[in-house]
């Protein structure tokens, strides 16, 4: 299945307030995978950027005036996800945003049964947790955001990507797996094993794989270890 992971950025916080998308970031995925394709456009919302939101993301009147308006890239934008699953943080705002745009620009609007929201799923799957935000899962995950000086549509997709392979990740807990399990001729426990379907976040730096694999590589070529890298 597809599914395409996507994040915007807007001139406030309420569509009711005629407030409108300004970029739309999207990372394709299949199989909890990136797949290599991604999209990515900055829009002129024909209105100014409230002060608050510029101070999230950075993007102000003078920088969106010459982009395309909406209903200029509406086309490739409904080319891109075609019939895709939607993976979205708080789809109870980034959908209403993209629907009105679509309705402005006389498309088709987009189900909610075509949508992911990892907000709920966080909330369902981490109940202890004080926030379901996407800093506080990064956090929980310990997912790298360092690059992130300001919130940004594709860079929020990518961290998103990130997020719902964590969360997806921990779908099976202790007992699931030793369910999974079953007893051989002699009746002894057999685990049953399989390709996992997501690839695991990775738990460290560059800098500690560097350290490691140096350490290894002092061990000499027939070292057990040498075989893992």
């Amino acid at each position: 299945m597809t599914e395409i992971v996507i994040d915007t950025e807007t001139t406030g916080l309420e569509v009711a307030d005629g407030h409108r998308i300004i970029e739309v970031g999207i990372v394709e995925v299949k199989g909890f995978n990136r797949t290599g394709r991604r999209f990515q456009r900055y829009v002129n919302p024909m209105r100014s950027v409230a002060e608050r939101a510029f101070a999230v993301h950075g993007l102000g009147d003078d920088f969106l005036r010459d982009k395309p308006t909406f209903d200029q890239i509406a086309g490739e934008f409904l080319e891109f996800i075609g019939d895709s699953t939607f993976v979205v943080h708080n789809a109870e705002f980034d959908i209403p945003f993209l629907n009105s745009e679509l309705r402005n620009s006389n498309c088709a609007e987009i189900p909610m049964s075509r949508v992911i929201d990892t907000l709920e799923v966080a909330r369902q799957k981490l109940p202890e947790l004080k926030s379901h935000s996407m800093d506080a899962l990064c956090k929980h995950f310990r997912i790298d955001t360092s690059t992130r000086s300001k919130h940004g549509a594709l860079v929020d997709a990518d961290l998103l990507v990130e997020v719902y392979i964590a969360l997806s990740g921990s779908e099976k807990s202790l007992i699931e797996l030793l369910e999974a399990e079953e007893p051989d001729s002699v009746g002894k426990r057999k685990r049953v094993t399989g390709k996992r379907p997501f690839s695991l976040v990775p738990q460290v730096s560059d800098e500690e794989d560097r350290v490691h694999r140096a350490f290894v590589a002092t061990l000499g070529e027939n070292s057990i270890w040498g075989k893992y890298l």
